[in-house]
């Protein structure tokens, strides 16, 4: 990649750091907007306890399955083009699911939302990388910041917004956001078009790029399924994730059984969303500076195993607490999006990353929040439910152990490892 970009760091890619932007602010918007307005969706949609257990799964199972499907599509139509169809699938589907009379166009529509920004959570880090790969830090701290901020500002705004119009139009209005993020990259591709613009070593380089010293057309077949890298990085955002959506699903319902008033249960979820906002501006900031990332995920795997021990054994008492802890053990997912990009050299190879560990991982996600109700169900004691989520810890510390060392997925991916590699080496970010 040519000094263009470390030289003059924002000239010519402002456009891109504003879609990278809006569309990390309305990755989880359409996700968390819909829990607070389930009592008026219930009854007028067809709502039960089967289908709302569905729809708390399907954003991590269908995140895992474009997780999976997403590195094959950038490889045949480049970044920009699937970002533009993540949008679209992601605006179509909320406009048409707030416009649902029964529940199963609503579940069906919000499928194809959470298939949007299934594809969009894989396309994001290798945008960093390939438009900031010598600010990798910074832009990362910047959008895992938005995506905390949209996952804790529609639940807040869902109940206010429904009662001064309707539910339909709380639902479907963040379908705006989503809408917004196509102008800046209509800006960007136009300038792209008329000047150089970034090299895409995922096969894409523009003509621009052509026959400049170190970029080239061939892509290096990586096979993630022989990666170390991408097994660990995949293991450990299955273990976050696993606990992070347990706490989504089960935090009112669990306090508010332990004798907590249902207000101050929800105000403790929120609480929970916002505490990701700090740790997510810390963690791209300081991780990258660390010879040993373990050492940053070893604190905060205490703040969760502190969060999840108070919770248990003492809901009633120091409540705030132990969501405190357990909020600031978000640090974790920020670090997983970040290594993305640490652990590759190339555009190519985030992309990969990006989407084998999140389809992996999400897959392992997905059924936590099941297996944590029906576990207490079954045994009428949430002890075993907490043990399974301290499993889940040891599950992802497991994953850290393997990304902990600088080996890139790029080094044990490769179908051939003497086909011609891709792009250059990675901008250093540390």
């Amino acid at each position: 990649m040519s000094n263009f970009a470390v030289k003059r760091p924002w000239t010519g890619r402002l456009g891109a750091l504003l879609g990278i932007m809006v569309m990390a602010l309305s990755l989880r918007t359409a996700v968390s907007v819909v829990p607070p307005l389930l009592g008026e969706l219930r009854p007028e949609l067809g709502f039960d306890a089967g289908t709302i257990g569905l729809l708390a799964m399907l954003p991590p199972l269908i995140f895992a399955v474009f997780g999976l499907l997403t590195p094959a599509l950038i490889r045949r139509f480049g970044l920009e083009r699937v970002l533009v169809a993540a949008v679209v699938l992601a605006v179509a589907g909320q406009l048409v699911r707030a416009a649902s009379d029964h529940v199963w166009p609503f579940l069906g529509w919000s499928a194809v939302v959470m298939a949007g920004y299934g594809i969009g959570n894989v396309v994001l880090p290798p945008l960093v990388k390939k438009y900031f790969p010598d600010r990798v830090g910074v832009v990362t701290a910047g959008y895992v910041t938005l995506l905390a901020v949209g996952t804790a500002v529609s639940p807040q705004l869902a109940v206010p917004v429904a009662g001064l119009s309707n539910w339909r139009v709380s639902i479907g209005m963040w379908a705006a956001v989503s809408l917004v993020v196509l102008l800046p990259w209509a800006a960007q591709a136009l300038r792209d078009r008329r000047g150089s613009r970034p090299a895409d070593d995922a096969g894409n380089s523009s003509p621009a790029a052509v026959g400049r010293p170190g970029v080239s057309g061939a892509v290096q077949k990586l096979v993630p399924w022989r990666s170390p890298v991408a097994w660990g990085l995949a293991i450990f955002l299955a273990g976050n994730s696993a606990q992070t959506y347990v706490y989504f699903t089960w935090l009112p319902p669990y306090l508010s059984g332990q004798g907590v008033d249902a207000a101050t249960a929800g105000s403790a979820l929120a609480y929970f969303a916002i505490l990701g906002l700090p740790v997510s501006l810390l963690v791209p900031l300081w991780v990258p500076r660390m010879k040993n990332p373990i050492i940053a995920i070893g604190v905060f795997a205490v703040c969760w195993s502190a969060g999840h021990l108070g919770l248990y054994l003492s809901p009633m008492h120091g409540t705030w607490l132990w969501v405190t802890f357990s909020g600031l053990g978000q640090g974790t997912f920020a670090t997983a999006l970040l290594m993305v990009n640490l652990r590759s050299r190339t555009t190519h190879g985030s992309s990969v990353l990006s989407g084998f560990s999140q389809g992996v991982g999400y897959a392992g996600a997905g059924i936590a929040p099941l297996f944590f109700g029906t576990i207490h169900d079954a045994t009428g004691s949430w002890t075993a439910s907490f043990a399974m989520l301290g499993a889940c810890l040891l599950v992802m510390l497991a994953g850290a152990v393997m990304i902990n060392p600088r080996r890139y997925i790029e080094d044990s991916a490769a179908e051939a490892p003497a086909a011609v590699t891709e792009g250059t080496p990675a901008a250093k970010t540390e």
